[in-house]
């Protein structure tokens, strides 16, 4: 349990001896359950009313649980929710009952409908569910984060933005040391969640009353739901990095996340 609280899962890469880390998030695990459950415990508590309900409505109700596992875990989870939706509404709810075959042209129709509705809008709640609102209004940071973006477009390497991101979080955060190491993080360290907070173990450290550890802390670096490695942080003793700083630093970071997908995508395609 390391990367922003979750479990890793370790997948080796061939791109420049990069170690890939699945993350695999309790949250994530419950949303698979619940997509293989979810659209079964839904289509049996419609069951005694399927010779009054339309096809059309119980399809409407399945997109509603796809869009509710989706936003709780992800587009796989997603994925298998729109799946087992169109296989549940085939067996329970098209003549002949409990066959997996549709005679209708019209059933048809509304089932493929049920998984492509099901997989788009499950992708859009995915994407819902991964904004932030990086509520940054100190202009020395957003001119950081917006420098740091420029590079990422332009950069040859990810190493420039590696090595850029770490000047600036050694700056926003008063660093005594800062470096970016690939691999998966290896816990016991407080962490820097996407929120800005500091966590060790299951518990918040209040940076604003006591200021940030004096020990070494990991910053996640995540892109496309992948863990390239972490930034580890040395704060100078005593200092206390305001809630923007820390929200900038976790930007920087998502940025240098992207490059690294971008990179590994170019790299395998």
């Amino acid at each position: 349990m390391a990367c922003r609280g979750v479990a890793l899962l370790a997948v080796p890469d061939g791109t420049k001896g990069v170690m890939m880390m699945r993350i695999v998030t309790i949250r994530d695990v419950v949303a698979i359950g619940a997509a293989v459950l979810g659209p079964l415990t839904v289509a049996a508590v419609i069951i005694p009313s399927r010779a009054t309900v339309s096809t059309a409505n119980v399809a409407l109700l399945l997109v509603v649980v796809v869009v509710a596992v989706a936003a709780l875990g992800n587009r796989f989870a997603g994925a298998i929710a729109a799946l087992s939706s169109a296989v549940w509404f085939a067996f329970l709810f098209t003549q002949p009952y409990e066959q997996f075959a549709i005679l209708r042209s019209v059933d048809l129709q509304t089932a493929a409908l049920l998984v492509i509705v099901g997989l788009m809008t499950s992708q859009l709640a995915v994407k819902a569910r991964r904004v932030k609102v990086l509520a940054i209004t100190d202009a020395d940071y957003l001119a950081r984060v917006h420098e740091v973006a420029m590079l990422a477009q332009t950069a040859a390497a990810p190493s420039e933005v590696i090595d850029r991101v770490a000047r600036h979080l050694t700056q926003i955060l008063y660093l005594r040391r800062c470096h970016f190491e690939y691999g998966p993080p290896q816990g016991g360290l407080p962490r820097m969640e996407e929120d800005g907070t500091i966590v060790l173990g299951h518990r918040r450290l209040d940076v604003e009353r006591h200021g940030l550890p004096d020990r070494e802390i990991e910053l996640p670096v995540v892109g496309d739901d992948y863990c390239y490695g972490r930034y580890l942080l040395r704060p100078a003793p005593g200092t206390r990095p305001s809630r923007q700083a820390r929200l900038a630093a976790v930007s920087l970071a998502d940025q240098v996340g992207n490059v690294l997908a971008a990179a590994t995508s170019h790299h395998a395609s």
